[in-house]
């Protein structure tokens, strides 16, 4: 669409004569771009404003209709646009050949202006009911994203509630794994679905009973074990899904307390047999415990929490996680700082908003907008 709300066609045709027709019976409708080759109908089609409609000569020397309706397809954001086929034959062959490749009508050559008008605003109004009803699937897409996000935040907070308040806890931790997924090399994808699904880390807490809940430093051995039962009962609740973000959730709530030498529970995994989203997960949750407040204890100073946790390189944590939290250390405190548990103003909105944010957001000296 050009600047002027104008449909744009490109009109593609080695004959100058059919070109120069096409813009004169066109041009009082639509904006028309001309093209003499396939080369340049390519480039053409890549230039803002882009077509919404291109008509396409088949027989063109050095480069055909065909191959260049192939090339327009074979690209994602060109292969939307609709393609309609001008030839001077009339053999079936061709046509099949044409709607094979993806072109939505052909026009034979010689073709009166009225016809051509008629096919181009049929197909116009078509593309434009095409892309009506994409828009509204894609806000409906994202309206049932955002819920299904605070739909597990809320999750998330009924179980802070049964262990002593609301607290900021989850949306740091969130900011940890995703900084620590991106120190590593992981895509940006996989590092925002893991920040999204941390918030169902601990859901199996909600069947350890509340009174262990609450002593959770001072257990005897009976207790202990029902503690420890909380990673099976949340992969439990989560469940078996094809859902990507849902079947991430349940590996991090089952594996999060495994550890690197294998003497973590429930599975006792060792190494890179534990999966790396766990592996992440386990010391963005450790230093979190150390460096917010609990119910059984004070927290203690990011530095000195970061040696404790770097003395675990190798048995608790993974060495390449513990290098990657060390480079990312600064980052960590201004996460501790935006999120502070006594700031006001910080909501389950700010959930949803923060999973389209990246660690850069966090650098020192940066300002949380």
């Amino acid at each position: 669409m050009s600047q002027q709300g104008r449909a744009v066609i490109l009109v593609v045709d080695d004959d100058e004569d059919i070109r120069n027709l096409l813009e004169t019976t066109l041009k009082s409708r639509y904006e028309v771009k001309l093209a003499a080759s396939g080369r340049e109908a390519l480039n053409l089609a890549e230039t803002d404003p882009k077509p919404d409609l291109i008509l396409l000569d088949i027989h063109m020397p050095a480069m055909s209709g065909h191959d260049v309706c192939a090339r327009l397809k074979s690209n994602p954001v060109l292969a939307p646009i609709p393609v309609i086929f001008l030839t001077a034959l009339t053999d079936t062959r061709d046509e099949l050949k044409g709607f094979e490749l993806g072109a939505v009508d052909y026009i034979t050559k010689p073709a009166s202006g009225a016809l051509v008008t008629a096919r181009v605003r049929t197909h116009l109004s078509l593309y434009d009911q095409r892309r009506a009803l994409e828009e509204e699937i894609r806000q409906r897409t994202q309206e049932l994203y955002a819920t299904r996000l605070q739909i597990i935040r809320r999750l998330a907070r009924a179980m802070e509630y049964r262990e002593g308040g609301l607290s900021h806890r989850v949306m740091r931790v969130s900011h940890y794994v995703r900084m620590l997924a991106k120190e590593m090399g992981v895509d940006d994808d996989t590092a925002r679905l893991m920040f999204e699904a941390v918030p169902l880390y601990d859901i199996g807490k909600i069947g350890v009973p509340d009174y262990i809940l609450r002593s959770a430093d001072r257990l005897n051995k009976i207790e202990w074990q029902e503690m420890r039962r909380h990673p099976e009962i949340g992969a439990e609740i989560i469940g078996e899904q094809r859902d990507p973000l849902l079947s991430l959730a349940r590996l991090m709530a089952l594996h999060h307390h495994e550890r690197w030498d294998g003497t973590g529970y429930p599975g006792r995994l060792a190494g890179e047999r534990i999966p790396l989203s766990a592996r992440i997960l386990a010391l963005a949750d450790a230093f979190e415990a150390m460096t917010a407040t609990q119910r059984h204890r004070r927290p203690i100073a990011p530095r000195e929490a970061a040696a404790q946790l770097i003395q675990d390189s190798g048995k608790q944590f993974d060495p390449r996680v513990v290098a990657a939290f060390r480079a990312m250390l600064p980052q960590f405190e201004k996460i501790i700082t935006t999120y502070d548990d006594e700031l006001e103003g910080i909501h389950d909105l700010d959930f949803v908003a923060g999973a389209a944010a990246t660690a850069a957001d966090f650098k020192p000296g940066a300002r949380k907008s």
